[in-house]
């Protein structure tokens, strides 16, 4: 396990293949859980496997999260951890809590992940199991909510050099995400033993708002999801470590058109970017650096590029500059245009609904893999979104 960049070649992804979490969805709860529409559950399993094939088609061995929480609920240990996470929710109530208890206890690891994963609705357990608090919930609530958002497994943890960041996120609906990946990383044969760069109950930080730009240089969004005190508590994690001479915290803009840095920003070659246009010339950053003992060294704000090319030992980054006419830019950046996973340098997937951008990449020499997003888009992420890169070759240095 190895990361230090966001382009060199891709050997290993954690993935998550949509099920029946995204069958919870209802107009009732969509807002609640993040999700601007209700997908077609089957259309966007087909969509996410063929992503999936496209990854292996080009040599990237494919992790599934669903897999490897089913291995390790296998781990006593964990099963205790995950379980006791589920039932420590104060809303569920004495007599509820030992009713769901007696539920998880006898259920296999395969139909525990798939609980812990989906939820449990309230009519999936005996009725008077829970006394006055099952009583009084409406018939359409869950006892245990599910995590449609898992698709996303670029937010819940982040690899860096040798090190796991299993992340903090922000919003009520995410946090459960991850416990699943707290116990991944510790419980799973696979993964056991290695280092913990970050741990869920710190400040917050979402592994979408986190680029690795170069060998020991970072950059952190700042905004909806990543605060600026989870961000300075990455960077100095960061630089005690020695991963990282140089962070960049980036403010970006709280809404929710960019409510990620990578909504915004990724990288597609060792030294260019895609950028979303309307905000290539006004974004920002300020660069931390290790300062006496456990001190920070911070430097005044100056334009994202500018220090972001400094800091790499470039001379400049590149942008691939879509040169799109304002309704087109934000339509495709919306539909996550600028939210690209590169696979090797100058090579990266897309959605292929963002025609204007793809076209404009292509022509910077950028080779494009297109796949189809209709349904998966609807939680709004893009490529780099669902995907966690836990291996990379090491990055060769321009």
């Amino acid at each position: 396990m190895y990361v230090d960049s966001e382009v060199s070649a891709l050997r290993t992804v954690l993935l998550h293949r949509p099920g029946p979490e995204l069958a919870r969805l209802t107009p009732r709860n969509n807002d609640s859980l993040l999700f601007d529409a209700i997908p077609w559950v089957g259309r966007a399993q087909e969509e996410h496997d063929s992503f999936a094939e496209a990854l292996r088609s080009r040599g990237v061995e494919v992790l599934y999260l669903g897999t490897l929480l089913t291995e390790t609920l296998a781990v006593p240990e964990a099963r205790a951890e995950l379980t006791g996470d589920v039932l420590a929710n104060p809303r569920l109530g004495d007599t509820l809590r030992r009713g769901v208890a007696a539920y998880l206890q006898d259920l296999e690891p395969d139909r525990l992940a798939g609980v812990l994963m989906a939820g449990l609705a309230h009519e999936e357990i005996k009725p008077g199991a829970g006394g006055l608090v099952y009583e009084m919930m409406d018939r359409h609530d869950f006892v245990i909510d599910p995590l449609p958002n898992l698709l996303f497994t670029r937010d819940s943890s982040l690899w860096v050099g040798d090190r796991v960041a299993v992340t903090s996120l922000a919003m009520p609906a995410r946090r459960r995400e991850t416990t699943l990946t707290h116990a991944i990383y510790r419980f799973h044969p696979r993964f056991a033993g290695a280092p913990l760069l970050y741990e869920p109950a710190l400040e917050p930080v979402e592994g979408g708002d986190v680029l690795v730009l170069a060998p020991g240089v970072l950059a952190i969004g700042v905004g909806e999801r990543t605060t600026a005190a989870g961000a300075e508590r990455l960077a100095r994690r960061l630089l005690g470590a020695g991963l990282a001479h140089t962070v960049l915290a980036v403010p970006i803009a709280q809404e929710r058109a960019t409510m990620h840095l990578d909504t915004v920003c990724t990288m597609v070659d060792v030294d260019a970017v895609v950028m979303y246009p309307a905000i290539a010339g006004s974004l920002v950053a300020w660069t931390v650096t290790a300062g006496l003992g456990d001190e920070l060294r911070v430097r005044a704000p100056r334009p994202f590029l500018e220090a972001a090319a400094e800091a790499m030992g470039i001379d400049h980054l590149r942008i691939i500059d879509t040169g799109l006419d304002p309704v087109t830019a934000e339509r495709e950046q919306w539909d996550d245009g600028n939210n690209t996973l590169a696979l090797a340098p100058r090579l990266c997937v897309a959605y292929e609904r963002n025609v204007e951008t793809n076209a404009q990449l292509e022509r910077a020499g950028i080779e494009v893999i297109r796949i189809s997003g209709s349904e998966l888009g609807s939680g709004r992420g893009g490529p780099r979104c669902m995907s966690c890169p836990i291996e990379r070759d090491p990055i060769a240095v321009p």
